[in-house]
């Protein structure tokens, strides 16, 4: 367990060559280390490295006692180690599969939350009526749905959140039951049948590739209506096509008519006690910082293990983010066979990445880099430490269902937007987003608890942090700020809404994984 000393200067692992600045230092301040004394070299900001030994040309640079780059040119004590002196080093050596398998120690006492039962037995944490759209061409009439129908006095309906446009920029111009249909599909069924959402109506054009009916079939949807499913021969449609019912005006009307029968059954519902184990937590880092990877994500993992002891489920996600750090996981996998998956997905990214003429290496985003992140391995061993310390159950590709509980994986890009859309779409039902530098992000129908890892961005952006993990830079345990993510998880999947859901958040950020080429 990491508890934060006091000191200008934060040595994460013994064997480490260099500290983390936990404030700004200036050029020449002398500053101490477990009783060394350092000159510091030059302005270094605050979450960046400092050398703390003489680290000569080629040298590993280690970061929470894992290689994370080597130096290009020597670099003396008290030197900021960044960009300018640092370049990738991606140790090719054996990996290590099945030999860190600890199941975390079992709660004294089970948890409940306070969810809404579904008819299937599923639980969801909010109720929410949805208007999905197949194509981009159906996305403003959507909208329009949307908008007409939370125009009806929803007030008289207590226990809907809300109504939600579920739109995106795809849906035609790719192949025909290739692999962007099935992932587009996929994704948009789980978001209708999502336990977060009590009702939809799927909205087509009528034209387009990612035909309605085809998403119906394959993927078995059927009406839902509040507490209630519906028999697939009701009179209610699940989807309409606005060709077929005859343009924008008469698709509005029809679909608001649609949905309007179907609020009294959806607000019928009732929040009920429901044990924590048939929660599924999506993990999320975006905006990282330096900060990142000692602070709010190794809390995150506390909670995240804190919720597989009770039952529930927790996926990590963004493949390109753990990157160079999937050592990790292969370890804590529960056999090779899961083990095999991850490696699987890591090189169909480096392919990928080959094949479009692009680096994984060179993932860390302009904010990253301001925030003390120097490379994709130190970027990746910080992400790594949201999914705590639980065995790896399971690997899923992007937007698969989630069936088995405890810790898994989700393969995603680490765009968030993205990457969220593919947790939710699995299941997922709620969202914790650690960020450095500020992420806005929030998600409908899955509320997202978002966690700033420094202190000075939190209370920049007091509005929309709900958790300040940046108190573990001064003084607080990793432990104790833990644990209130893991409270807070409990009690907004039992009602309490977050800082994005209070403004509104989350009707922009549905974003499908669209990896193929448009024709």
């Amino acid at each position: 367990m990491l508890v934060a000393n006091l000191e200008p200067l934060l040595r994460l692992h013994p064997s480490d060559n260099l500290a983390v600045t936990r404030r700004a230092v200036k050029a020449d301040e002398i500053v101490t280390l477990d009783g060394q004394s350092i000159t510091i070299a030059e302005a270094i900001p605050a979450n960046h490295k400092v050398a703390i030994q003489q680290i000569a040309k080629g040298q590993t640079i280690r970061k929470f006692g894992q290689p994370i780059g080597s130096a290009v040119t020597p670099i003396s004590v008290g030197q900021w180690i960044h960009v300018q002196n640092v370049c990738i080093e991606r140790e090719q050596a054996g990996y290590e599969f099945c030999t860190e398998i600890v199941p975390p120690p079992k709660p004294a006492e089970p948890r409940t939350f306070m969810g809404y039962r579904r008819k299937d037995g599923r639980a969801g944490t909010r109720n929410y009526i949805a208007v999905i759209s197949t194509v981009n061409c159906s996305a403003t009439t959507a909208r329009y749905v949307a908008q007409e129908l939370a125009k009806s006095d929803l007030s008289n309906y207590p226990n809907i959140d809300g109504v939600i446009p579920i739109v995106h920029k795809s849906g035609c111009a790719f192949a025909y039951n290739g692999e962007d249909h099935h992932l587009l599909n996929r994704t948009l069924a789980g978001f209708a049948r999502h336990p977060n959402i009590a009702a939809c109506l799927v909205l087509g054009l009528g034209c387009e590739t990612a035909q309605a009916g085809h998403l119906q079939e394959t993927q078995g949807l059927v009406q839902l209506s509040g507490a209630k499913r519906r028999e697939p021969d009701d009179s209610l449609p699940m989807v309409l096509n606005i060709q077929e019912v005859g343009g924008v005006r008469k698709t509005v009307d029809r679909a608001v008519g649609v949905l309007r029968e179907l609020l009294a059954n959806a607000n019928a519902v009732k929040r009920e006690p429901i044990p924590l184990s048939e929660l599924i937590l999506g993990l999320q880092c975006g905006g990282s910082d330096g900060a990142s990877g000692i602070t709010a994500n190794p809390a995150l993992g506390v909670a995240s293990d804190l919720l597989v002891a009770h039952g529930g489920g927790s996926v990590l996600a963004e493949t390109p983010e753990v990157y160079g750090a999937e050592q990790l996981l292969l370890r804590r996998s529960v056999n090779r066979q899961v083990a095999d998956k991850l490696l699987e997905r890591i090189h169909w990214w480096e392919e990928y990445a080959r094949k479009n003429n692009a680096s994984i290496d060179n993932n860390p985003s302009y904010g990253n880099k301001q925030g003390g992140l120097t490379t994709i391995i130190e970027k990746s061993l910080g992400a790594v430490a949201k999914g705590g310390t639980a065995p790896l159950q399971a690997v899923y590709q992007f937007a698969e269902p989630i069936t088995e509980r405890g810790f898994t994986f989700m393969d995603t890009p680490g765009y968030d937007p993205i990457s969220v859309t593919g947790l939710v779409a699995g299941g997922c039902q709620v969202v914790v987003f650690t960020t450095g530098r500020g992420s806005c992000f929030g998600c409908k129908p899955a509320p997202t608890i978002k966690v700033a890892t420094n202190s000075v961005m939190y209370n920049r952006m007091r509005d929309d942090m709900d958790i300040n993990a940046g108190s573990i830079l001064e003084g607080a345990s990793v432990e104790s700020v833990g644990r209130e993510i893991f409270e807070s998880i409990i009690a907004t999947a039992s009602g309490q809404k977050t800082l994005s859901e209070q403004q509104g958040i989350g009707d922009e950020e549905f974003c499908p994984w669209m990896p193929g080429p448009i024709f």
